[in-house]
């Protein structure tokens, strides 16, 4: 697991990755992608991508948005990781839920 996945898995812990604001996701990738997040980091800005919005990123998404076809990968299993993360956390609500009475 990369340092930033530790991160946006620490953070997650903290608040769902649903309810990220654009400067968490912002935050999220300067720290995922050090290396070459500049026109990603740039189009999240630029449309102002939440958490809930990363979460529903897609191929045809990030190519809109100008990332290079071989970061896109990167990304979208950095995302996939995200949402099931974030599923895992549903789930656990349902079981508290249903069995906490």
């Amino acid at each position: 697991m990369s340092k930033g996945t530790r991160e946006s898995t620490q953070m997650g812990c903290r608040k769902r990755v649903s309810s990220w604001t654009v400067e968490e996701v912002h935050d999220w990738i300067k720290g995922q992608y050090p290396s070459h997040q500049s026109t990603f980091l740039l189009a999240v800005g630029h449309h102002a991508i939440s958490g809930r919005a990363l979460l529903r990123m897609n191929e045809g998404a990030l190519e809109r948005m100008g990332v290079k076809p071989q970061q896109q990968q990167e990304i979208l299993q950095d995302i996939l990781l995200l949402k099931v993360q974030e599923e895992l956390e549903n789930l656990n609500d349902i079981f508290m839920e249903c069995f906490s009475s």
